[in-house]
């Protein structure tokens, strides 16, 4: 008798359900009707595909949208210290 063959969009979201912290793997396995084994070499592949994402799995879309805020935040930064520089800068040539 043949494994049952699963899609890869399940497997990932059964996979993410554990590296994202959402309970055991036992109990994750047994909420799909899965054995924990099965699971258990999901998620060992699954991090042997990603070893960069560790325990904090997020998607290729993910990681782009945090490197673009972390960009868009720098960016508002150095924006905010100039308009302080400024405002410094005003206030003594007005006082």
């Amino acid at each position: 008798m043949s494994a049952p063959k699963y899609s890869a969009g399940f497997e990932e979201q059964v996979v993410l359900g554990i590296v994202r912290g959402s309970g055991p793997m036992a109990g994750v396995a047994g909420s799909y009707g899965l054995v924990a084994q099965t699971v258990g070499n999901w998620v060992a592949g699954w991090r042997r595909e990603h070893p960069d994402l560790g325990a904090d799995a997020v998607t290729a879309e993910e990681h782009a949208e945090i490197k673009r805020l972390k960009a868009e935040l720098r960016e508002a930064r150095m924006e905010n210290e100039f308009l302080e520089e400024a405002a410094a800068f005003f206030a003594r040539e007005s006082g």
